[in-house]
C-alpha cells in the first residue's frame, strides 16, 4: 500500500510539474516571444528595401531570402539560444549581466567594489574549476577585467538602444497595413500620427504593470534578414520570469514552426505576385486575404504593443541590475507587483525612451532606416553574448577550450557576417544605435569609475577602530537617546564621515549602528543570509556593525519594515551569547569572518498588542520571557527556553529604550573633486560628468522612504 501510494504521489507531482510548465510556456508566448513573433511584419520588406536585390522571373532571390531566414532562425535562435545559452543561467536569471556575474563569481575577478564573494562561494554549490591559463589571466590582469566589464556594459547599452528602436519599428510596421486602404497622398497624414499616438499610449501605460546570384546586393540585404531573430536575446534575458523547459517548450512546439510557416507563406505569395509597382506591397499585409485584413491589422498592432512592452520592461530590468551593481546612476524604481519581483517601472527611463522613440519615428518616418539601426543593435548584443558564453564554457562548465573555440568560431563567424552587413548601412540609420550606445556606455563607465574612486577614497581615509576605542567607554562625547544609523560603504573600520561628524558635533546616540548595504552580484540573497551583525569594541560601548546584502534582482524593504528587521537582528545577535567574539574588526583579510549571520531576528511587539510578530506564536500575556519596563512600549519576545545573564538583559533593555526613542539616519554627501595634476579626461569625468549625475540621481534605494525629519546629512569633499 505504501509503495502504491508513493508511486501515485510521485506521478501526481510529475503531472503537476508538467501542468505548471505548460502554463509557464503559454505565458511566455506573449512576454518572451512578443518581439520575435512580430518580425514577419517587416523582415521581407526590409530585406528588399533600398533596391539591394531585385526580383527575377525565377524567384531565386525570394527563395534565397526564405532560406536565409530559415537557417538564421534555426542556427541562432534554436541552436544557439534555446539549446545552449539558456543553460547558462545565474541562479535562474539570464542576460548579459547574468553572464558577467557568473564569470566573475567563478573566477574571482570582479571589479565591482564590495561584491561579497563569500556569499557567492556558498551559493555556487560546486568547487572552483581547475586553474587554467584563461582563468589565471583574468585574475592577474586588471586590464582584462576592465575589458570584460566594458564588454558587458557594451551589450547592456545596446539592449537599452534596442528598447528605443523596437517599439518604433514594431508599431510603425504594424500600422503600415493601413497603406493598402489609402491613396499615397494620405499616408503622411495618417500613418505617422497614428504611430505616435500608439507609442505615447504604450509608454504612458507602462507604470501599470543570400543566394549566390545576388552577390553584393544579397550581402547588403542581410541586415533586413537579421530582423527575423530580434527578440532572441530578450528570450534569454526573461529567463528569470519563467524556466528553461517552459521557454524551450514554447519555442520548439509553437513559436518556431509558426514563424517558419509564416515566412513560407509570405514567400509563396510574393513569388506569385512579385511584379509590384509599389514598394509597400512587399510586406506582410499584402499576403493576407482582403476579407480578414482589418482583423489581422488589429491583432498585429496589439502584438506589436505587447512585444514592445516586453522589450521596454526588459530594459527596465537591465537598468535595475546596473544600478544595483553601481554601473548606472540611481533612478526611482517602482515595483508594480507585490508578488512578482521582476515587474518594475522606472519613470525617468520610461519618458526618456518615449522621447527618443518619438524622435526616431518622426525623424525617419519609415521602417527602412529604423530596421537598419535595430539590426545593428541586436547583432551587437548577440556577439557580446557569444564571446561571454565561450568564457562560461571554459570557466564555469569546465569544458575543454576546443569546445569554447568551436562555439565562438561557428556562431561568431555567422554573426560577424550579419554585423558587417549591418555596419555598412551606417549612413542609412545604423548610426543610431552607435550614438545611443556611446552615450549610455559613457554614462555607465563614468558612474562606475566615480563610484569606484569614491570607495577607494573611503578605504584610504577610514579611521581605525583603535582611535574610537581609545576614547574610553563614554567615547568622550555626549550620548543622546535613540539609535543612530551611520550609512557607509565600508565593511570594516570607521568611515571618515563619522570622524568629521563628531569633530564638529561631539554627540551621538546611545546606540550607534554602522550600516553597510551591499548589492552583491548574485540575483537573489535568501532572507536568512541577508543580515550580518558584529560588535565594535566592548559591550558597554553599544556600537554595532550591520551588513545587509541584496541581490541585483532583489526588492529592498521599505523603511519601516527594514527598521524593524534591523533592530530585531541586532537583538538576536545580542541574545545569541557568542557576540563577544566580534569585538575587533580591523586587520582581518576577510571582514565577514568577524560578523555573525543572523538568519532570523528576535521578534518584538508593542504593549497592548495581542500577539507577537509572526515569527513567534506565543502571546504576550502568557510568555514570561519579555524584556520590558513600565516606560517602554516595545518589547522583545524571547523563546521559552532562552537563558540570558544580566549583561545581555541590560543590553537588550538599552536597545529597547533606544528603539522606542526613535531612529536617526545619518548619511554622507560626498562632493567629488579630481586631485590637482590629474589629466584633463579625469577632471572632466569627475568634476563635471560624475558630479552632474550625482546631483540629478536619486538617493540610495534604502533611503528613498526615510522621513526627512529623521535624516541628518553630513557633507564632505573627496579628492580622488
Amino acid at each position: 500500500m505504501d509503495a502504491a501510494e508513493s508511486s501515485r504521489g510521485a506521478a501526481g507531482a510529475r503531472k503537476k510539474s508538467w501542468r505548471s510548465e505548460l502554463v509557464l510556456a503559454y505565458q511566455s508566448l506573449g512576454v518572451v516571444y512578443g518581439e520575435v513573433v512580430t518580425s514577419p511584419l517587416y523582415v521581407y520588406k526590409s530585406a528588399f528595401a533600398g533596391g539591394d536585390i531585385e526580383h527575377s522571373e525565377g524567384n531565386e532571390e525570394i527563395y534565397g531570402v526564405l532560406s536565409l531566414v530559415f537557417w538564421t532562425l534555426t542556427l541562432i535562435t534554436l541552436l544557439k539560444y534555446v539549446l545552449v545559452v539558456l543553460r547558462a543561467d545565474d541562479d535562474g536569471e539570464g542576460g548579459t549581466f547574468a553572464l558577467y556575474s557568473l564569470i566573475c563569481r567563478r573566477v574571482g575577478a570582479g571589479l565591482l567594489p564590495g561584491a561579497g564573494d563569500d556569499l557567492k562561494g556558498q551559493r555556487g554549490g560546486a568547487a572552483l574549476p581547475p586553474a587554467s591559463s584563461v582563468r589565471t589571466a583574468l585574475q592577474q590582469r586588471r586590464e582584462l577585467q576592465w575589458l570584460l566589464l566594458l564588454f558587458a556594459l557594451l551589450g547592456t547599452s545596446m539592449v537599452i538602444g534596442d528598447g528605443v528602436l523596437t517599439p518604433a519599428v514594431s508599431v510603425l510596421s504594424a500600422v503600415s497595413g493601413l497603406k493598402l486602404s489609402m491613396v499615397d497622398e494620405q499616408h503622411q497624414y495618417v500613418l505617422l500620427p497614428v504611430t505616435c499616438v500608439i507609442l505615447v499610449g504604450l509608454f504612458a501605460l507602462q507604470h501599470y504593470g543570400t543566394h549566390r546570384k545576388t552577390q553584393y546586393g544579397g550581402w547588403m540585404s542581410l541586415g533586413g534578414i537579421l530582423l527575423c531573430v530580434t527578440g532572441s536575446e530578450a528570450m534569454y534575458a526573461d529567463l528569470g520570469h519563467f524556466s528553461q523547459s517552459s521557454i524551450k517548450l514554447a519555442f520548439t512546439m509553437v513559436v518556431y514552426p509558426s514563424l517558419i510557416l509564416a515566412y513560407m507563406g509570405q514567400a509563396a505569395y510574393i513569388s506569385r505576385h512579385h511584379s509590384f509597382e509599389k514598394n509597400h506591397h512587399i510586406g506582410f499585409y499584402v499576403s493576407v486575404p482582403e476579407k480578414i485584413r482589418w482583423p489581422v491589422l488589429g491583432i498585429a498592432i496589439l502584438a506589436a504593443v505587447v512585444g514592445s512592452q516586453a522589450v521596454i520592461t526588459g530594459t527596465f530590468s537591465v537598468i535595475k541590475q546596473c544600478c544595483s551593481l553601481n554601473c548606472f546612476p540611481r533612478v526611482k524604481i517602482v515595483h508594480t507587483s507585490s508578488t512578482v519581483h521582476g515587474q518594475i517601472y522606472i519613470p525617468e527611463i520610461n519618458w526618456i525612451l518615449m522621447l527618443l522613440c518619438l524622435a526616431l519615428t518622426i525623424g525617419f518616418r519609415d521602417t527602412k532606416h529604423m530596421a537598419n539601426a535595430q539590426g545593428l543593435a541586436v547583432i551587437t548584443v548577440m556577439i557580446v553574448t557569444t564571446c561571454l558564453m565561450s568564457l562560461v564554457i571554459i570557466l564555469c562548465w569546465n569544458k575543454n577550450i576546443v569546445f569554447a573555440l568551436s562555439f565562438l568560431l561557428f556562431f561568431g563567424a555567422i554573426e560577424a557576417i550579419y554585423f558587417s552587413a549591418s555596419l555598412v548601412k551606417f549612413h542609412e540609420g545604423a548610426w543610431v544605435p552607435i550614438i545611443l550606445s556611446f552615450i549610455f556606455l559613457m554614462v555607465m563607465c563614468v558612474w562606475h569609475y566615480g563610484t569606484a574612486k569614491k570607495y577607494e577614497f573611503d578605504v584610504e581615509n577610514k579611521v581605525s577602530i583603535s582611535w574610537l576605542l581609545n576614547l574610553g567607554p563614554s567615547l568622550g562625547i555626549v550620548r543622546v537617546r535613540g539609535i543612530g544609523l551611520i550609512h557607509t560603504d565600508l565593511i570594516s573600520g570607521i568611515p571618515a564621515i563619522f570622524s568629521h561628524f563628531v569633530t564638529n558635533l561631539p554627540a551621538f546616540h546611545q546606540v550607534l549602528v554602522f550600516l553597510c548595504i551591499k548589492s552583491v552580484s548574485v540575483p537573489h540573497v535568501q532572507p536568512e543570509e541577508r543580515f550580518l551583525v558584529g560588535r565594535i569594541g566592548l559591550r558597554q560601548y553599544s556600537l554595532y556593525r550591520v551588513v545587509v546584502r541584496y541581490g541585483y534582482r532583489d526588492v529592498q524593504q521599505d523603511s519601516l519594515e527594514f527598521e524593524k528587521t534591523l533592530v530585531s537582528s541586532i537583538a538576536e545577535f545580542i541574545r545569541s551569547g557568542d557576540s563577544d567574539l566580534n569585538g575587533h574588526l580591523d586587520g582581518s583579510d576577510s571582514p565577514y569572518e568577524k560578523l555573525s549571520v543572523i538568519s532570523k531576528g528576535l521578534p518584538f511587539q508593542k504593549d497592548g498588542e495581542p500577539e507577537a510578530s509572526p515569527e513567534s506564536s506565543t502571546p504576550t500575556e502568557t510568555n514570561p520571557k519579555l524584556v520590558s519596563s513600565k516606560s517602554r512600549r516595545v518589547r522583545f519576545v524571547l523563546p521559552e527556553n532562552a537563558q540570558m545573564n544580566s549583561e545581555v538583559r541590560s543590553e537588550l533593555q538599552e536597545l529597547t529604550e533606544a528603539r522606542e526613542a526613535g531612529m536617526t539616519f545619518i548619511m554622507g554627501r560626498s562632493y567629488m573633486r579630481a586631485k590637482s595634476g590629474s589629466s584633463m579626461i579625469k577632471r572632466i569625468a569627475i568634476n563635471f560628468i560624475y558630479e552632474f549625475l550625482m546631483r540629478n540621481s536619486r538617493s540610495p534605494a534604502y533611503a528613498a522612504n526615510v522621513p526627512h525629519v529623521s535624516t541628518l546629512e553630513v557633507g564632505m569633499v573627496c579628492q580622488v
